[in-house]
């Protein structure tokens, strides 16, 4: 959207003076969003984002933005037993399309706690105009259990391998990001289990089990281009407004199990990640990215921390370019995307 323009210059004076406020409401609102995700379907773009009962929106230029509202009217039944302090808010999705189905990923936690667990609901539309429209809630496919497992069921996120076999990345702190291989049915883990992981933060060598530790690091995403696989990993804090630390990091594998390997050699999984992308003065975080090729034109999905906004986070989407093999993003996005909201 470009930025809005004056035409009375009594118009302008008035912005000029002490009701500025007033009048930068005239502006378009933009999607505030955390963790979102994209899909594309029938010349519709659709975009899912942390929020109660995960939130959608719909849009035809990736710029004007309709809010859809919930996918889900009420919590997964077991969303109390698996994490008692469950607030209702479903986070971190991950929307795939096999098969002439949609899958749509998500997580059930509490804030800092590894009492989590990822759930999917499949549909054979994203469009609720289709009469085809309906999510079928197939419950719980991963749980993390505290003092059992050293890692955190939440922020899924699939990609199929050159043999088409979906896998599973996922994780936040605790002990790191781990990839699990998935049955067909995209429903439950492949049997005989098969579990790597994909990338590590420092922790102390002694601490508490059951809490995250100092590993600041989450929401794994994979892409699949030039014969690389590239791991997305969004290290620092999010969700602290002016003081979050988020900032995207980066790998290759030419396997999908890794290692996934920086521009400097060193493993994702041994502590390594190239910055893609960071936070500047206007815009002091920015993650929990995805990652997608629409009409041949590769972008990057995530949200940012507007200092201007007492550090409301906000919808950016970036073109992706390469330099040998690597993507590049370019951090005047931050200022020059500007997305359009609609309510209905």
């Amino acid at each position: 959207m470009r930025a809005f323009r004056f035409f009375n210059p009594a118009v302008k004076g008035l912005c000029a003076s002490l009701v500025l406020t007033a009048c930068s409401q005239i502006q378009a609102e933009q999607v505030s969003i955390h963790d979102p995700v994209m899909a594309k379907s029938n010349g519709q773009y659709f975009l899912y984002s942390t929020g109660p009962g995960i939130t959608f929106y719909q849009s035809k230029d990736m710029q004007t933005w309709t809010l859809g509202g919930r996918v889900f009217a009420t919590e997964p039944d077991w969303a109390k037993e698996v994490a008692p302090g469950f607030n209702g808010h479903l986070w971190a999705p991950d929307v795939v399309e096999h098969n002439g189905l949609f899958y749509l990923y998500y997580s059930v936690s509490a804030f800092g706690k590894n009492t989590s667990g990822i759930g999917v609901a499949v549909n054979k539309s994203l469009d609720p105009a289709d009469p085809e429209y309906q999510w079928d809630d197939k419950g719980i496919v991963i749980q993390s259990v505290p003092y059992r497992d050293h890692w955190n069921a939440i922020d899924p996120n699939i990609v199929f391998d050159d043999n088409g076999t979906p896998w599973m990345s996922f994780g936040s702190f605790w002990d790191g990001l781990k990839l699990v291989k998935m049955a067909p049915d995209l429903l439950n883990v492949a049997e005989p289990q098969e579990w790597h992981t994909i990338a590590k933060g420092p922790n102390p060598t002694f601490s508490d089990d059951g809490m995250a530790g100092t590993s600041e690091l989450e929401a794994p995403f994979i892409f699949k281009k030039n014969g690389y696989y590239y791991l997305f990993v969004s290290y620092g804090l999010c969700c602290r407004g002016n003081d979050s630390t988020y900032h995207v990091v980066m790998g290759r594998s030419k396997n999908v199990t890794g290692p996934y390997l920086d521009k400097e050699g060193k493993d994702l999984a041994m502590g390594g990640g190239s910055v893609l992308l960071k936070g500047t003065k206007a815009w002091p975080g920015l993650g929990h990215n995805s990652a997608y090729t629409f009409d041949g034109k590769d972008y990057l999905v995530f949200h940012a921390y507007e200092s201007a906004d007492n550090g409301l986070q906000k919808l950016k989407i970036a073109p992706m370019t390469w330099d040998n093999d690597w993507p590049v993003v370019d951090p005047a996005i931050l200022t020059e995307y500007k997305s359009k909201l609609v309510k209905k």
